[in-house]
């Protein structure tokens, strides 16, 4: 069992930034694809962004694609989620994934979760 922990959420106003990083509770990072999805009140958890185990490749849903990027510290064994030119519908609880692949994260079937942490972003 892996548990993922996040931090760095918080409130920024709109085209502010916010930096989000996920550890694990042992040394394993570096053998999953990871991702980061969120959930907004009211709707259904949703995948932001994703990096594969060989760092070769990353993705990006459309919405904020150009804003946010996902990088590992393998020397760390941490992921990154920066967040950039923030706009207030990226308020939502964001969840750090872990999975055998990234197209398992694309679709919200992760192996394992960290407990969330919330982005709130102002007008």
């Amino acid at each position: 069992q892996v548990q993922l922990v996040e931090s760095g959420g918080g409130l920024a106003q709109a085209g502010g930034s916010l930096s989000l990083s996920c550890a694990a509770s042992k040394r394993t990072l570096s053998t999953y694809a990871m991702g980061w999805l969120r959930q907004a009140p009211g709707k259904e958890r949703e995948f932001v962004a994703a990096i594969t185990r060989s760092d070769f490749d990353t993705k990006y849903a459309d919405s904020v694609k150009g804003r946010f990027t996902a990088s590992r510290d393998k020397a760390r064994d941490t992921v990154t989620l920066q967040m950039s030119n923030l706009k207030p519908e990226d308020t939502a609880v964001y969840y750090c994934a872990a999975a055998m692949n990234i197209e398992r994260l694309l679709t919200g079937a992760a192996a394992f979760w960290g407990q969330g942490t919330q982005v709130t972003v102002s007008s």
